[in-house]
C-alpha cells in the first residue's frame, strides 16, 4: 500500500453501509450536515440519502467505487464518515473496511511493508 489515500480511489464504504446519526448533525439543529442530504429514519435518527436500503450508494458520493471517487460533502459529513478509517490507516485492521471492498469486488488493503533493518556490520 503507497502513502496514498487508499478511500479516494474505493469508496466502498460510501456504496454499501447505511450512513446513520442523530439528526442533530444537522443543519437545521446546528449541525453541519446539508438537511436535504437526508432522510429521516427514526424520531431521532436520520440517515444519509441513498444509503437507507440496499443497495446502498450515498448521494453524495461522485465517481465510480474501485476506480477514482470523492465526496461532495467532505468538509460537511456525518460523524460515521469521519470516524471510518481504511483498514491499516493507523496500523489497525478494520473488517468493515473489507467486508464493503468485498461487495464491490476489491481485494482487501493489505498493511504497509515495514522497511527492512539491515544489520550493522561487525569490525
Amino acid at each position: 500500500m503507497s502513502n496514498a489515500n487508499p478511500c479516494l480511489t474505493c469508496g466502498a464504504c460510501c456504496a454499501h453501509f447505511r450512513v446513520s446519526f442523530f439528526w442533530g448533525e444537522c443543519q437545521s439543529a446546528g449541525g453541519l450536515v446539508p438537511d436535504e442530504q437526508v432522510i429521516q429514519v427514526t424520531p431521532h435518527r436520520v440517515a444519509m440519502r441513498g444509503t437507507e436500503a440496499k443497495p446502498a450508494r450515498c448521494v453524495a458520493l461522485l465517481g465510480d467505487v474501485g476506480q477514482g471517487v470523492r465526496c461532495t460533502l467532505y468538509e460537511q459529513r456525518s460523524s460515521p464518515c469521519r470516524e471510518f478509517e481504511a483498514s491499516w490507516a493507523n496500523g489497525e485492521h478494520n473488517p468493515r473496511c473489507d467486508d464493503a471492498r468485498r461487495a464491490h469486488g476489491l481485494p482487501p488493503l493489505t498493511p504497509p511493508v515495514q522497511p527492512s533493518v539491515s544489520p550493522e556490520r561487525v569490525a
